[in-house]
C-alpha cells in the first residue's frame, strides 16, 4: 500500500494514502478528541470536536475526514484549535440537560469527559430558546431520552449501514434538528428489534438500556423469594472492562462470588443451558436433514434476530430452529426441573439473567416463554446494569475470590462458552453432530472456518459420507442479506448462524462501552480460551446434561423435551 509522509505537532508520520488525518494521528499515539466518530462506523465530521490545522486548507478541517496529503503539515493543539473546540462543547451544552449528577451516563459519558478535558468550567450559553423533546420508554429494552442527544448520528448510522433496520433517520433542519424514528413515534411501534447497538454506541445519556437493577435488589431483599441467577458465556469475558480491568480479563470465578454477595441464593451458568441448547437443535437439524425438514435451518438463540426475522421475513419463519435460546431453556428448567429437585414452590423463584443483550428483556415477556406454568425468566439485566449493581455494593472485585457456580445446574462445557462469539453455536454444534454422524469420539474438533468476526462465513464441512453446506452471521445487515437469498432460493446451505450483533454476543447492546472491534477480538479470544482449557469440550459430554436428560428429559427431542425447551414463532406487526 502506497504511504504518505506528513508532520503532524513536528512529528513525521508515515500513513497509508487515504487514512484520514485522525487515522495517521492515532496510528501515531497522538491524540485528538472526538464525538461523532466511532472507528466502526464510517465518518461524518459532524460534530467538529476533531478539527485541526492543516497546511493547504484555509480554515480549520474536520480530522476525521480530511484526507492525508505528502509533505502536509498539521497541528492539532494550537490555540485557536483549543479555542474552537471549547465553543463546540459550549454550544452542545448550551443545550444539554444539566443532570450529570444522575444521569445514567455519568461517569461514562463521551460529553462530560470532553468538557472537563477541554476546561469547560462555566455556562456562557444558558440564556435563549431550548429545544424539548420527548422521552420514550415505551418498551422493555431502550429509552430514549432525546434531551441529551448531541445530533451526532452514531445511532443513526449503525442502524443504517450495519444493522440495516433503518429505525432512525435526522428530521427537520437547523436549530429544529433532532434523530428522529419514522413520525416520531415510539420504538414499540416502528420495527426496531431492540438490538441496542443504538445504546452502545451513543456517547451520551440519549439512549440506554432500561434499568431493571431496583427490581433486582427489591427481589434478594424479600425473605420469601428465592432468587435464582443465570450469567450468559460472554459476560465474564465483559464485565471485567466494566469494573476497571483490561478488554477480554477472564474473570468468572470472581462474577460468581460477586453474584453471591449481592445476594443471589444461587448462581448457574448459562453454558450449561447451551449446552442443552445444542443438544435439542443438534438432533433438530439431523432430523431434518434426514427427513426432509425445512432447510436450511436457522440458529434462533439470537433474540434480536428473532424479532427481525419476526418483522421482516415472516415468510421464512419455519427455517428458524424451534429450540428455545438458552435463556429461555434455563428459566423453564429453574422453575420445573430444579424447583422440583431443590422442594421450592416455583412461585416463589425470582428468575434472574445476566446477559450482553438488550433484546432479552423483551424476549424473557415473550408469551410463548412461560411453559413453566409462570414466565420462566423474571427479570434480565445487562452486564452494565450487573458493573452498576456492584458499584452500589462496594464490592471490591479486583480482590474477590474467585468460587464455583453452584450445583447441578453450574457446568458447561467448552462449547457452551463459546457461544459467545460468532461462529461459536455452529461450531458447538458441530462438535456434537459430527460425533453422532461419524459413530465417533472425533479428537478434531476446532471448525475454525467459522470463527472470526468477518460479517459472513461460509463452509462445507465433511461428515462421514455426508457433506455439511454451513454459513454464519453477525449483524443484522448481514442477516438480511444472507434471508433474501434464503428466500429468493440462492442459500444452498443446510445449516445458518445468525447473530443480530457485529461479532455476536461479545458485541451485545448491553456489554461494557467502549466498544469497537479491536475490544471484541479480545473477548472471543478470551472465550476460546476458555473452551481450550475445559475439561469436556462436547455438549453431549456434559456430565449435567447427561443428568438432566436421564432423571427428567428423557432424551433429545422427546414429548417432555418439545414441552418445555422448545417454542414458535409469529408475524410482528409494527
Amino acid at each position: 500500500m502506497k504511504t504518505v509522509s506528513l508532520t503532524i505537532n513536528g512529528i513525521v508520520v508515515k500513513a497509508p494514502q487515504g487514512f484520514s488525518i485522525l487515522e495517521a494521528a492515532r496510528s501515531a499515539g497522538i491524540y485528538i478528541p472526538t464525538l461523532c466518530y466511532h472507528p466502526d462506523l464510517v465518518p461524518e465530521g459532524a460534530c467538529r470536536m476533531c478539527i485541526v490545522e492543516g497546511s493547504g486548507a484555509k480554515t480549520l478541517v474536520a480530522s476525521c475526514m480530511y484526507p492525508v496529503e505528502e509533505g502536509m503539515i498539521v497541528k492539532t493543539n494550537t490555540a485557536k484549535v483549543r479555542e474552537a473546540r471549547r465553543m463546540v462543547i459550549e454550544l452542545l451544552l448550551a443545550n444539554h440537560p444539566k443532570n450529570c449528577l444522575t444521569c445514567r451516563k455519568n461517569g461514562d459519558c463521551e460529553l462530560q469527559t470532553m468538557a472537563a478535558d477541554m476546561g469547560v468550567r462555566t455556562h456562557r450559553f444558558d440564556w435563549g430558546e431550548r429545544k424539548i423533546h420527548t422521552f420514550d420508554a415505551s418498551n422493555p429494552c431502550l429509552v430514549r431520552d432525546q434531551e441529551k442527544c448531541i445530533l451526532c448520528g452514531r445511532c443513526i448510522r449503525v442502524c443504517r449501514d450495519i444493522q440495516q433496520m433503518n429505525v432512525y433517520s435526522f428530521a427537520n433542519r437547523g436549530f429544529n434538528s433532532i434523530v428522529s424514528t419514522a413520525f416520531e413515534q415510539d420504538l414499540s411501534k416502528v420495527a426496531c428489534t431492540y438490538c441496542g447497538q443504538c445504546a452502545s454506541l451513543c456517547p451520551t445519556g440519549a439512549i440506554v438500556e432500561k434499568d431493571d437493577t431496583e427490581r433486582v435488589w427489591e427481589a434478594i431483599n424479600d425473605p420469601g423469594k428465592v432468587v435464582v441467577v443465570q450469567v450468559a458465556p460472554s459476560v465474564r469475558v465483559a464485565l471485567g472492562e466494566e469494573m476497571g480491568m483490561e478488554a477480554g480479563s477472564i474473570v468468572t470465578g470472581k462474577m460468581v462470588a460477586a453474584l453471591r454477595n449481592l445476594g443471589f441464593d444461587k448462581v448457574f451458568d448459562t453454558n450449561f443451558s447451551a449446552d442443552l441448547t445444542i443438544m435439542e437443535e443438534g438432533y433438530e437439524f439431523l432430523d431434518r436433514l434426514t427427513k426432509g425438514g425445512v432447510l436450511p435451518m436457522i440458529t434462533s438463540c439470537s433474540p434480536g434476530w428473532v424479532n427481525m426475522c419476526e418483522l421482516k421475513y415472516p415468510d421464512l419463519l419455519n427455517h428458524l430452529s424451534t429450540a428455545k435460546s438458552p435463556q429461555g431453556m434455563f428459566g423453564t428448567v429453574i422453575k420445573t426441573y430444579f424447583a422440583h429437585q431443590a422442594e421450592i414452590d416455583p412461585a416463589h423463584i425470582v428468575s434472574v439473567s445476566v446477559m450482553p443483550c438488550t433484546a432479552k428483556k423483551a424476549e424473557c415477556v415473550r408469551p410463548q416463554l412461560r411453559d413453566s406454568g409462570y414466565q420462566d425468566v423474571d427479570i434480565v439485566i445487562t452486564t452494565r446494569e450487573l458493573g452498576r449493581m456492584l458499584r452500589e455494593a462496594g464490592i471490591d472485585f479486583r480482590s474477590i475470590r474467585s468460587v464455583d457456580f453452584d450445583s447441578p445446574l453450574g457446568y458447561g462445557t467448552g462449547a457452551g462458552a463459546i457461544f459467545g462469539s460468532s461462529g461459536g453455536v455452529m461450531e458447538a454444534a458441530l462438535r456434537t453432530v459430527a460425533d453422532i454422524v461419524t459413530g465417533q469420539d472425533l479428537w478434531d474438533i476446532e471448525y475454525t472456518e467459522v470463527r472470526g468476526l468477518d460479517r459472513t462465513k461460509e463452509a462445507q464441512i465433511q461428515m462421514g459420507d455426508k457433506e455439511i453446506r454451513i454459513a454464519v452471521c453477525n449483524s443484522l445487515g448481514a442477516a438480511q442479506k444472507m434471508m433474501d437469498r434464503v428466500r429468493n432460493g440462492t442459500a444452498s446451505y443446510h445449516f445458518i448462524e445468525i447473530m443480530a450483533c457485529p461479532g455476536g454476543c461479545i458485541g451485545g447492546g448491553g456489554q461494557p462501552v467502549p466498544t469497537n472491534m479491536d475490544i471484541k477480538k479480545k473477548r472471543a479470544e478470551a472465550l476460546y480460551k476458555i473452551d481450550e482449557y475445559s475439561q469436556f469440550r462436547k455438549s453431549h459430554e456434559n456430565p449435567d446434561i447427561k443428568t438432566i436428560y436421564k432423571e427428567w428429559l428423557e432424551q433429545p427431542l422427546s414429548k417432555k423435551s418439545h414441552q418445555y425447551l422448545h417454542t414458535t414463532y409469529g408475524r410482528q406487526k409494527r
